[in-house]
């Protein structure tokens, strides 16, 4: 994985962006989880956590039902209007955490940035 720089994982999933790549990728960060992985800049990362805390901030219809929490028909959109995904309970914890995570070291990473640069004018 020497091609690639991580930004955050978790034992669902891995955020990295590509050392080498065309000029126009430098702002996308690569998610993979599963077997799918997603392209996506900063705004559609928040948008995509957003998404997330939502559907996990909606009741479940069928909490009457045994399985509950490990149901597998929790719809989860994303910001790319034409894929979706249909997850567990716990793996939307996971993918929360996994977003969380790497919205927390992207934004830590631009203040560092950002900061060391002007120390050094």
């Amino acid at each position: 994985m020497d091609e690639v720089y991580t930004i955050h994982y978790n034992s669902f999933g891995i955020a990295f962006k590509w050392k080498r790549g065309s000029s126009k990728d430098v702002n996308k960060t690569q998610l993979v989880f599963r077997d799918s992985g997603l392209y996506l800049t900063n705004t559609e990362l928040t948008h995509f956590s957003e998404l997330i805390d939502k559907t996990l901030s909606t009741p479940l219809k069928c909490s009457d039902c045994k399985k509950n929490k490990s149901c597998e028909s929790i719809l989860l959109q994303t910001p790319l209007p034409q894929v979706s995904f249909v997850m567990t309970h716990h793996e939307l914890l996971e993918i929360q955490d996994l977003l969380k995570g790497t919205l927390y070291q992207l934004g830590l990473n631009a203040f560092l940035e950002k900061n060391i640069i002007k120390r050094s004018f």
